[in-house]
């Protein structure tokens, strides 16, 4: 997810290499200060689907564990300010596209031309290094879902990217014996990343057997022709997507559910899903479906 949320600005120092009084050296000089990045992951690939989105992987932190589903801070230095010279940290919340088991951490990001971070985001580089706060938080967790047989994810847009960690979590299939994922973009091109990665589980060796046939993909598009068309919302309300898979409509005892989009989405979806009776979850009060709520846009 990008531009949708930043945190309050933090003065970052820069730090300086030390050095120690060595009499016996020959060569006693104080070495120069170097700037350093707080909190730097050096990114190692910049993949661009479109002139509207990117993703990106960057090297993950040792130290750095986090539950499939849930999101970072990073970010870049913002310029430094023209009174002080100081530069503060510029940072968004971003889910994490990666499992919890990969050892690299994957973004997948929209390109705001003029928005504060991804219009210098967007031009990033391998080698190149980023802020992480490596404190990952956030709702969309299978510990925060009662248990259930049918597990629904439903994205727009990069709002897929917490799912793209789900998709590729073996405890999901543990817990789940089907796992639907809806996605609306506007375009088909809009799409690619989601159909890759669904492509991808299901022809890799090792995620496969873990998925076992589990994952079912319907994606849709509001404004080019597509097999299947139509918003999120509107597929549910009208029971399309129901009829489209063979399935029955959503019920309190069988089917959970998480929700990644913008605000107006998340709302529609949510009177959508307590309409069938389904409750609101949380980590501390797990329920029936839960919605990620750090993001606006």
């Amino acid at each position: 997810m990008t531009e949708q949320m930043q945190v309050a600005d933090t003065t970052v120092t820069d730090t300086s290499a030390t050095h120690t009084a060595a009499p016996q050296a020959a060569a006693d000089v104080k070495t120069k200060a170097v700037p350093t990045l707080p909190d730097a992951a050096k990114v190692t690939e910049v993949k661009h689907w479109n002139d509207r989105l990117f993703s990106f992987k960057v090297e993950r932190p040792q130290t750095l564990r986090f539950r499939s589903g849930e999101f970072v801070m990073i970010g870049l230095m913002n310029d430094p300010d023209p009174k002080t010279g100081k530069q503060k940290p510029l940072l968004r919340a971003y889910s994490i596209a990666s499992p919890s088991w990969d050892e690299e951490l994957e973004f997948y990001s929209i390109k705001v031309q003029d928005g504060p971070l991804t219009s210098r985001l967007q031009h990033i580089q391998p080698g190149d290094e980023i802020i992480l706060r490596p404190k990952p938080v956030g709702t969309l967790v299978v510990d925060a879902l009662l248990p259930g047989k049918r597990l629904w994810m439903f994205a727009t847009g990069t709002g897929i990217a917490p799912f793209a960690s789900l998709m590729r979590e073996p405890e999901v299939y543990e817990k789940f014996e089907e796992v639907i994922l809806m996605h609306t973009c506007r375009e088909v091109s809009e799409l690619e990343y989601g159909r890759q990665l669904v492509e991808h589980i299901k022809s890799d060796e090792i995620l496969s057997e873990i998925e076992d046939g589990k994952l079912r993909y319907y994606p849709t598009t509001t404004r080019e022709a597509f097999h299947h068309k139509g918003r999120v919302t509107d597929n549910l309300a009208s029971g399309k997507v129901f009829e489209d898979l063979g399935i029955p409509p959503l019920c309190p005892e069988n089917d959970r559910g998480m929700v990644c989009g913008n605000l107006a989405f998340n709302k529609d979806i949510m009177k959508i899903l307590d309409g069938f009776g389904l409750r609101e979850g949380a980590n501390s009060e797990p329920k029936e479906y839960v919605v990620e709520k750090a993001f606006v846009d």
